[in-house]
């Protein structure tokens, strides 16, 4: 066994931190998601103090911000565990980490005084923007510097590095702001899309790539290789696919074929990445003991073509988004694919990472595949009863030619079943969350060297 795991590695902590931080958000958005849900269903009580529009803000950029929280807790212990070889500054880890939280709770507040952009998923003020860039560089030094001072280099270390820097690249259109709407949108969307649809990919197909190495047995230069043809040809696709969000801002009708033909051939890259990992982990000759990691990683491929293939196709065809642009449809595709393609490798990562971490057996017993069923079970519902919803929206609103709130007052019926589903899925998450405190933290926990079945290198 390597002193590196022996000594239980600073880059340990650092990721446990992450990933508890990033499920503490997590828990929030879902406090935020419910408000709306009861707001839809006419129920605003707390209108006075969180108006609607200040709980849509707070959920969606909570989902985005513990999102990358994720990323980044995988990133510290993918890297160094890649790279063979400690983080390259620790201190600096847990100062990027400060004020990664910073800039979460100062935008929440700010949401909560009307302080914000109002511009979708990028609403968070003006001034926290420089400071995320100032932490985003942070983030990219300590590791870029720990791939390339590292023991080796591995595709899967160079990919992750190479979607994070993409994903930080990407923030800057997001700064610019113009006068002209069309123009604000158009380049929205390089942000926004292209992180979702394109630059995550490759973050979700190096983690998924991690774990499948460590759970299934395949050589790595098999998963390697094919896994990054596939999150090739979906990356391709997304990129192009960015068309379907110009559809009906004031940009040229050609977008109109671009993100028609580009969109529908998203779904056949996600289809691929869902049977390769499916695949690749039936082939592994290895039993490795924590099934549940795996049935995350598997769970990913499987549900990410449902969320951001299936059913993204199914409404960003022209002549069909003409109808479903700007509905709930929408929030039935985004739930499904935020879920499917990110949330749930990060869950599996935690799933990995953290029995590592923490030198215990947090796969074993019932509660852990319960989190996974229930959970899953309830983000299912959901999507179910948003469809009803947006196809109930849908066909009054834009076809029968009802009032907007009529419509609305209509399909308050239907977040009834959405509320259902929604505690169902809480507790699946609670079940997550509470299987993980309630084994302790690293700070706490026994060395690897008492247990080598819990080395990151045994599976090597």
């Amino acid at each position: 066994m390597s002193s590196l795991v022996a000594q239980r590695p600073a880059s340990w902590k650092i990721a446990w931190t992450f990933f508890i931080t990033c499920l503490g958000l997590l828990t929030l958005q879902i406090v935020y998601g419910f408000i709306m849900g009861f707001a839809h269903m006419g129920y605003d009580g707390l209108h006075e103090w969180i108006p609607f529009n200040t709980a849509r803000a707070t959920h969606t950029n909570l989902l985005v911000v513990w999102l990358l929280a994720g990323f980044m807790g995988s990133a510290y212990y993918i890297i160094p565990d890649e790279a063979q070889r400690e983080l390259w500054s620790p201190k600096l880890a847990w100062v990027q980490w400060a004020s990664l939280v910073v800039v979460g709770v100062v935008a929440i507040i700010g949401f909560h005084l009307n302080y914000w952009e109002g511009r979708k998923f990028l609403e968070i003020p003006r001034p926290l923007d420089y400071l995320v860039v100032i932490n985003v560089l942070a983030f990219l030094l300590n590791i870029g510097m720990t791939v390339f001072t590292g023991k080796r280099y591995t595709t899967t270390a160079l990919t992750l590095l190479s979607g994070l820097t993409a994903a930080a690249l990407l923030y800057l259109p997001g700064m610019i702001t113009f006068e002209s709407q069309i123009y604000d949108s158009y380049f929205r969307w390089w942000v926004v899309h292209l992180w979702v649809e394109g630059v995550w990919e490759l973050i979700m197909g190096a983690i998924l790539s991690y774990l499948l190495v460590k759970l299934s047995g395949v050589d790595r230069e098999v998963i390697e290789k094919w896994l990054y043809v596939i999150v090739g040809l979906t990356f391709l696709s997304g990129i192009l696919g960015t068309g379907h969000h110009y559809y009906w801002i004031g940009a040229p009708k050609y977008w109109l074929v671009i993100g028609g033909v580009f969109s529908a051939l998203e779904p056949l890259a996600f289809l691929g990445m869902a049977l390769y990992t499916v695949a690749m982990a039936r082939r592994g000759g290895r039993r490795h003991p924590n099934r549940v990691a795996l049935m995350w990683s598997v769970g990913c491929g499987i549900m990410s073509f449902v969320g951001a293939g299936f059913l993204g196709f199914a409404h960003t065809l022209p002549s069909v988004n003409i109808y479903t642009h700007g509905t709930l449809v929408t929030a039935m595709h985004g739930h499904m694919a935020f879920w499917g393609a990110y949330a749930m490798v990060v869950f599996a990562m935690m799933s990995y990472a953290i029995p590592e971490i923490t030198g215990r057996k947090l796969y074993e017993g019932w509660m852990p595949e319960w989190a996974f069923w229930i959970s899953n079970i309830g983000m299912i519902a959901m999507t179910g009863a948003f469809a009803v919803a947006g196809i109930t929206q849908v066909y009054l609103e834009r076809r029968v030619g009802m009032d907007f709130l009529a419509v609305q007052h209509a399909t308050e019926v239907h977040f009834f079943g959405l509320i259902l589903a929604a505690c169902l899925f809480t507790i699946g998450i609670t079940m997550f969350i509470w299987n993980i405190l309630s084994y302790g933290t690293p700070f706490d926990a026994p060395t690897a060297a008492a247990d080598p079945e819990l080395s990151p290198s045994a599976a090597k």
